[in-house]
């Protein structure tokens, strides 16, 4: 099944973050059980409907990785694989 976004909706893979300790112990992100703020985009959407019929261009692309609000997503499960869609207004960031 593949997802195809509406509108100025995201759809992010999710970037587990890792942290290593002084020591090197490397301390996986399921340690805090938190949602990661950090995500690979997946799909875009067209792009909001403005009020005169035209659409806002989008301002990430696939394959970026972006920065978003920690409880902006919701989280789907498509074919075993979790993903989060998030509106355009909720990135903070794109990563480079």
């Amino acid at each position: 099944m593949k997802l195809t976004p509406v509108s100025d909706h995201i759809v992010v893979k999710a970037v587990s973050k890792e942290e290593t300790s002084a020591a090197g112990i490397i301390i996986p992100d399921t340690v805090d059980k938190e949602r990661p703020e950090r995500g690979e985009v997946v799909a875009v959407g067209p792009g909001r409907v403005m009020e005169n019929g035209s659409r806002s261009p989008m301002e990430v692309s696939v394959g970026q990785t972006v920065l978003f609000k920690k409880y902006a997503p919701d989280e789907v499960k498509v074919d075993g694989e979790e993903y989060l869609i998030i509106k355009m207004d909720d990135l903070m960031a794109v990563v480079e």
